[in-house]
């Protein structure tokens, strides 16, 4: 455990320094391939250095931080787009956090004060909702495994949610800036559009969205009718998710891809781009309720991860890992003393 937070601090000092010189080279470089050229090293590098890190909390959260959200972001700053461009260059204090961390700023609001409570409430809320799920797991034996999977849906939830929003906490409070929250209820999605769109992993969508749903929009606007844009535009951005997670699951598990996690994405991107032709050919004249249409695409969700997602991030026992590193997280919050994962015995495999 000790190496691996050896190599995490490691890690991450060289990615400051890199993004350092990102920021610097605004002055030498104008947009475009000139930049492109200069900043292409830097995206190589954030792809390889998620490697040197296997644990769950450090290695999957630095490969989703650094080898998707900076890269892409760095790939929009090069043609002078994404959250790192403006009229006036960022300071540097502003452009780092922003580049390889999962923020966008918001509108100062006047109720700052009750959201950031809520905030808080909310994280311990899903620390507890955790804690009680690795209780649970004591009971594997006795409940079916499709529960199990549920269960497993709830606890990616809670993970994400607690990791993003305290990240995002950090920030609000050393930079005295607002942030979008990372996650928008998405329990209470009414649809695939609003689940993936905006409730589900907002970071990822806004990446998302400039980086490949615009561009192709733009190309196929020319191609075909304007009105059908969009599809292509969603099956690319669905690939190009699935393509992101295949390599966040390959450095958990370090196995093999197999390409399921791309398939559960790309059927996410075909049966959405269904759900958009429908609603423009009915034009507004048959609405499905909420009540209806929610439970239905919350179902189709869950029952696809099923069958495609869960297997490939299972066969890197990638649950029993995060069991054992949540574990010695609460034995040092608790006692003060770093415990090794490969010490503790988890739930999942009693």
């Amino acid at each position: 455990m000790e190496g691996e937070i050896h190599n995490f601090i490691v890690i991450w000092t060289i990615v400051l320094i890199s993004l350092c010189y990102c920021h610097t080279i605004v002055k030498f470089f104008p947009n475009g391939k000139s930049r492109f050229v200069a900043i292409i090293p830097i995206v190589c590098l954030f792809f390889i250095l998620p490697l040197n890190l296997t644990s769950i909390n450090l290695g999957a959260i630095t490969s989703f931080f650094i080898a998707w959200l900076a890269t892409f972001k760095l790939i929009l700053f090069a043609f002078g787009k994404g959250p790192l461009s403006s009229t006036t260059p960022l300071p540097l204090l502003t452009f780092v956090p922003l580049a390889c961390l999962p923020i966008k700023f918001q509108t100062p609001s006047t109720n700052t004060t009750q959201k950031s409570t809520n905030s808080t409430l909310n994280i311990v809320i899903k620390i507890a909702l955790l804690a009680t799920l690795i209780w649970v797991y004591s009971f594997k034996a006795h409940l079916h495994p499709y529960i199990i999977l549920l269960l497993y849906c709830f606890h990616i939830y809670f993970s994400l949610e607690i990791i993003l929003t305290m990240v995002s906490t950090m920030i609000r409070v050393v930079s005295q800036v607002e942030l979008e929250p990372p996650f928008d209820e998405p329990y209470k999605t009414s649809s695939l559009q609003d689940f993936w769109g905006k409730r589900w992993n907002l970071m990822v969508t806004n990446i998302l969205h400039p980086t490949v749903y615009v561009p192709v929009r733009s190309m196929m606007t020319d191609r075909i009718p304007r009105k059908w844009a969009p599809l292509p535009a969603v099956l690319a951005t669905f690939f190009v998710s699935g393509l992101m997670h295949e390599l966040i699951f390959y450095n958990i598990g370090r196995l093999k891809p197999s390409g399921e996690v791309t398939c559960f994405f790309i059927i996410h991107g075909v049966a959405l781009t269904l759900e958009i032709v429908i609603k423009k050919l009915l034009n507004g004249t048959v609405l499905v309720p909420k009540i209806i249409s929610g439970p239905l695409a919350l179902g189709f969700i869950i029952l696809t991860s099923f069958w495609l997602f869960f297997p490939p991030f299972l066969r890197g026992k990638a649950e029993i890992k995060a069991c054992t590193e949540f574990i010695a997280f609460l034995e040092f919050a608790k006692y003060g003393n770093l415990v090794s994962p490969s010490n503790i015995t988890c739930p999942l495999v009693l």
